[in-house]
């Protein structure tokens, strides 16, 4: 009589003279509803601050000049700057980003999210190098520029590959970690500028990217990428590694195929087909949504204070503290930026908006007609009073932008866009921030200049004051929507966002 020892051999029996087959399978519990069901957090949080590691260099190439500007234009420094080189140098990091945003995001949908972000890191470490050995100006300018470059590339794919691999109820809270880099990274210049010379703090910028680089090595390419690819069994190994054993992997690896192939989701093979997805009303809606919302966000006035916050808190009568204030601004940025991550996964992309908004364009209108009224007692040498009142208004600003304009259209940048070309988009959005930064940083002191220090705030404080209304109508919320639903809406083929959709689903 055989044995049959195995949980997938069949073994014969008789029932009514019939003989039948019996075979064993292994089932596959499906996913619990509700807080049961989820993968494991600790998985998605760990692969996300890995790929977020690289945003750090961008908040160091933001706060770089800051600190840097004021040793150079010192008459004892060895590489002695004018005003006009001053301004570049600030502004030169986000001329060089837009490039590298492109090609990021064009990078992302060729060869996928996680060697895009290898790659990201080799001119951030070239061009630290070079600033820190800068013998002469034309080195420095050169540096500047290939930090930019690096820090346009390494945005979207850092964005994108956190909100792949999280799923919805994490992705908001997660999606934020580029924003906490970011904070991270001008506090961290603050700290060392201060105490230290800029050659020396541009070599310890270099280490960032370095350890980078070696960390997204041991991270696996998002799920989604390699459904797009065809290769579902390294998908299915991907999603394993990153959700663990407590939620039913094969369901959530069904829901990314059935919708793949009801929304014919392959592979753009020609320019044609590219440009073609790109017009869609799926891609052209939410990249008109975020590239205006980026150019309100920067035109609050946040780049022009993170990047010369020295001599802003010179100006507003605070000379003899200003390193020690702004090396506190720069905690305040991190704090809060932890704490609009938090909030953004409870209360959502449009309240967090509106708080920013409306605080930034209050601070900052305070802050005018302060400074207006510091012109006129310096014309006349009056002692300035209430000296407490612009740095109160330049660190509640730095509050109010911090839990909103940091954090949410850098999520959104990994949410609302197809997964066909979300690489590229990603990266032309990106692309869009940075020319608005760049336009904020390099106008700074010729505006200031041309309309006076109160002119410039008061016209930031309008710009954030205009965004409420051009949020309210027209910034969806996305809170707890997995990434299908958010497309499907966008495409047309659903006509809300506001019903309740389910948030166990893949994101």
């Amino acid at each position: 009589m055989p044995k049959y020892g195995s949980m997938n051999e069949s073994a014969p029996f008789i029932k009514n003279g019939v003989p039948a087959t019996i075979t064993k399978k292994v089932l596959i519990e499906k996913c619990k509803p509700g807080k049961e069901g989820r993968g494991k957090a600790l998985k998605q949080v760990f692969a996300s601050f890995l790929a977020n590691l690289g945003t750090i260099n961008t908040g160091m190439a933001f706060g770089f000049s800051a600190v840097a500007l004021p040793q150079l234009q010192n008459e004892n420094s060895t590489l002695f700057i004018s005003e006009d080189q001053a301004s570049w140098i600030a502004s030169l990091s986000s001329a060089g980003t837009p490039i590298g945003c492109i090609l990021s995001g064009y990078l992302m949908d060729l060869i996928g999210r996680r060697l895009t972000l290898i790659l990201t890191e080799i001119p951030l470490i070239l061009g630290w190098i070079l600033i820190s050995t800068s013998v002469n100006i034309p080195m420095m300018y050169i540096g500047r520029l290939l930090v930019g470059f690096g820090s346009g590339m390494v945005g979207a794919p850092a964005r994108v590959y956190t909100c792949e691999v999280s799923q919805p109820h994490l992705r908001g809270m997660l999606g934020a970690l580029a924003s906490v880099g970011v904070s991270t990274g001008v506090l961290i210049v603050y700290v060392i500028g201060s105490i230290t010379s800029w050659n020396i703090l541009a070599g310890v910028c270099a280490s960032v990217p370095m350890m980078s680089l070696l960390s997204m090595l041991f991270l696996p390419e998002t799920p989604n990428f390699l459904l797009q690819q065809g290769r579902r069994e390294r998908a299915e190994s991907s999603l394993a590694k990153l959700r663990g054993s407590t939620c039913n992997l094969q369901e959530e690896i069904d829901k990314m195929i059935a919708f793949k192939e009801k929304n014919h989701v392959e592979p753009l093979k020609s320019a044609r087909e590219v440009i073609k997805a790109l017009c869609s009303p799926s891609a052209l809606k939410p990249f008109t949504i975020l590239a205006i919302y980026f150019f309100v966000y920067q035109w609050c006035g946040i780049n022009s204070i993170t990047s010369y916050s020295v001599h802003i808190f010179k100006a507003t009568g605070n000379e003899a503290h200003k390193n020690a204030l702004t090396i506190a601004l720069g905690v305040v940025r991190v704090a809060f930026t932890i704490v609009g991550c938090i909030m953004c996964r409870r209360y959502g992309r449009r309240p967090l908006t509106f708080v920013s908004a409306a605080g930034c364009g209050i601070t900052m209108l305070i802050l005018g007609v302060y400074l207006y009224f510091l012109e006129g007692w310096k014309q006349n040498n009056v002692t300035p009073s209430y000296t407490w009142i612009p740095v109160g208004c330049i660190y509640l600003f730095m509050v109010f932008c911090t839990v909103g304009y940091l954090i949410i259209p850098w999520v959104m940048i990994g949410e609302v866009y197809p997964t066909q070309v979300r690489g590229i988009i990603g990266g032309m959005t990106t692309c869009v921030a940075h020319m608005s930064v760049f336009s904020v940083v390099k106008t700074y002191p010729l505006l200031a200049k041309l309309i006076g220090q109160y002119g410039i705030f008061s016209l930031y404080g309008a710009m954030s004051l205009f965004g409420i209304l051009y949020f309210y109508f027209f910034l969806p919320e996305t809170k707890g929507k997995n990434l299908q639903d958010i497309e499907d809406y966008f495409s047309g083929r659903t006509k809300t966002l506001n019903k309740k959709n389910s948030i166990q689903t893949a994101a």
